[in-house]
């Protein structure tokens, strides 16, 4: 018998885990994703990188590692593989998953306005950025309607710093076409309170957007303990 998805072969399968399977993907059909707990969703996807070991081990050893299921899809490949359990095949389908999940989120905010889809636009943001390890920052760039022009991800740093250029990033919005922007960065520490700097360059992009029509309409900061809005903070007007 050829071995299993990363390794597992006929000699590890475990006794009642067909039965376990099945019950599990009933509950789901059933129930949805709201009536399974984080491992048990994460089991779920194991199954096919898996196809007859006990998943459920590996997947509450994946929760402990990082602490959530958003977490477990975010993170670096090189640390997923270090889990007893986990080989290439699980780590490819995790990173296709997490993937997916952000094409679904960017898909949201696009096919509508954005400040009138303001959740959208903070659950795309956490997608997209919450969960890294080094700090990014995006901007969103919006026409005269405040529809979706293009995010693009303007510079990625290290865990607590990234380079940002306020002229180039005013240059960038003249040259799409831009009549707004948001800003959106990320702080790995997991706590998106505003740092002093953060304020500094805010105000900086600010002030030259002005004279040229472009509006900022929020900087938005996520981690892992929820986001801040510079706006809801009124730290812009």
């Amino acid at each position: 018998m050829a071995d299993d998805v990363d390794g597992c072969s006929d000699a590890g399968r475990v006794p009642g885990v067909e039965g376990h399977r099945q019950r599990l993907k009933e509950r789901f059909e059933q129930a949805g994703a709201d009536a399974l707990a984080d491992y048990e969703l994460l089991e779920l996807l194991l199954f096919r990188s898996i196809p007859r070991r006990d998943t459920k081990p590996i997947a509450k050893r994946l929760l402990a590692r990082f602490g959530s299921f958003a977490d477990v899809l975010s993170a670096p490949p090189r640390r997923l593989i270090e889990v007893e359990g986990v080989g290439p095949g699980v780590v490819q389908d995790l990173k296709v998953v997490h993937a997916a999940v952000q094409r679904f989120a960017r898909g949201q905010v696009k096919r509508k306005t954005v400040l009138s889809s303001w959740s959208e636009v903070l659950d795309y943001c956490r997608t997209a950025m919450a969960f890294s390890e080094r700090e990014q920052f995006r901007i969103l760039f919006l026409d005269k309607k405040n529809a979706l022009i293009a995010d693009e991800l303007q510079q990625t740093g290290t865990v607590d710093h990234t380079p940002v250029y306020p002229r180039e990033i005013v240059k960038r919005a003249l040259e799409v076409s831009a009549s707004a922007v948001i800003l959106v960065h990320n702080h790995p520490s997991g706590d998106p309170t505003p740092s002093r700097a953060d304020i500094q360059m805010t105000r900086q992009i600010v002030e030259i957007a002005a004279p040229l029509g472009i509006s900022v309409h929020d900087h938005i900061i996520v981690g892992r303990q929820g986001h801040a809005s510079f706006r809801g903070l009124k730290l812009i007007d």
